[in-house]
């Protein structure tokens, strides 16, 4: 696929040693294309998480090959990998884990200021995704004064920030109700599609799951690839 964001073949990734050893993924591969939705579905146990970590380059495995943008990750050292997932990468977790200290402009802002962004620049880029992603009037607000779902989506935003090649989210709306959920995934959708974003979604929910451009599992540590 060449225009693959995110392109795994051949994944290994094993915990323990001997008779303790545990393979989680045996052999999984996928690619992820510019402005794709793919949502990975799997029940406890089956290699969820691990299968985002080294798409995150929070770990790597111990065979295969990862490549991210075209760059083949596994030569990487731990510098590089930083780099990669502050420029490269964006995460959104259930939990949105924003800064209680700091309103929602000053939350977007900062990781665009640790790369090296201007203040100005920073505040007018949190600004336009804040009004793509429909809370404008609420940007002087902190996090304890946005409802669950304005925290996501802020949340979404400060993962986009910077503008990365590849979207990770686990479970972003798990923690909603079922009408909220309904309007965060949509505006991650839009957001999706408008940038070109690669998307990993992972979620219990399989009508959201439905409605993006592909499904992935984890069956005896190999994906299954269901396409729409």
């Amino acid at each position: 696929m060449s225009d693959a964001v995110l392109n795994m073949q051949n994944i290994q990734r094993t915990y323990g040693a001997g008779e303790r050893a545990l393979t989680v993924l045996d052999g999984a591969g996928f690619s992820i294309s510019r402005g794709e939705l793919v949502a990975l579905v799997a029940p406890s146990g089956a290699g969820k998480s691990t299968l985002l970590h080294l798409a995150g380059l929070l770990e790597m495995p111990d065979g295969g090959s990862l490549e991210i943008g075209g760059v083949e990750c596994g030569s990487l050292n731990d510098d590089q990998r930083t780099k990669m997932r502050r420029v490269d990468i964006g995460f959104v977790y259930q939990f949105h884990h924003l800064l209680p200290e700091l309103d929602a402009r000053e939350n977007i802002a900062l990781p665009q200021l640790v790369a090296g962004s201007r203040q100005a620049d920073a505040n007018n880029r949190a600004d336009n995704l804040l009004d793509n992603l429909g809370i404008s009037a609420r940007a002087t607000h902190r996090p304890s004064e946005l409802s669950g779902g304005e925290q996501q989506r802020v949340a979404i935003a400060r993962a986009v920030a910077n503008q990365p090649k590849l979207l990770l989210a686990d479970e972003p709306t798990g923690n909603l109700d079922p009408s909220t959920s309904d309007l965060v995934f949509d505006a991650l959708t839009n957001l999706v599609r408008s940038t070109g974003l690669a998307a990993l979604i992972a979620t219990h929910n399989h009508a959201l799951a439905a409605q993006m451009d592909r499904t992935v599992t984890i069956e005896d540590g190999k994906i299954v690839d269901v396409v729409r």
